[in-house]
């Protein structure tokens, strides 16, 4: 099961606020718009994806966050479903 979360952020804070996301593990997608709405970035995040492979993402979440004042995060994360969880803890 996925949930989505929405952030509201300058663009100052923006790439620190991916890193963040990033390290917690659980994210899935990873959606940056402006503060209209409009879709400026999405991309996908698979487990296990680490340094050279993220790297352009930086790059490019950088080169955004120096162009855009305002901008709003949506963070899709993977939740266990409560029935996995008891088969996991039944092991």
């Amino acid at each position: 099961m996925t949930t989505k979360e929405s952030f509201s952020i300058n663009g100052e804070g923006l790439l620190d606020k991916i890193k963040e996301l990033i390290k917690e593990g659980n994210v899935t997608r990873i959606i940056i718009s402006d503060r209209m709405g409009k879709e400026l970035l999405n991309f996908p995040l698979t487990v296990g994806v680490v340094g050279a492979l993220i790297a352009p993402v930086f790059a490019a979440v950088g080169t955004l966050a120096a162009l855009v004042t305002e901008c709003t995060i949506t963070v899709e994360r993977e939740i266990p479903d409560t029935e996995e969880m008891k088969d996991e803890t039944a092991v």
